[in-house]
């Protein structure tokens, strides 16, 4: 694709492996916290990415990693 540019979408998108990870949102009961990152389906440890504070935050980890969807655990 020499000489062609990427569309500004594709080339800020960030990659996971989604044989190996879940992209989850952990949320806290006691203080309403959320923490967007990715659970390992082997170990089950998870990794933070980052602090979710409202949903336009949440709508720009989605956009970042091309996700259409996300659990919640609690």
């Amino acid at each position: 694709m020499f000489g062609k540019k990427k569309k500004k979408e594709e080339s800020e998108r960030k990659a996971f492996d989604a044989q190996r990870y879940k992209p989850v949102l952990r949320c806290s009961i006691c203080n309403g916290e959320q923490v967007a990152g990715f659970k390992n389906l082997e170990t089950g440890k998870f990794e933070e990415v980052a602090l979710i504070r409202g949903e336009h935050e949440l709508a720009e980890f989605m956009e970042q990693y091309g996700l259409e969807h996300i659990d919640k655990e609690y």
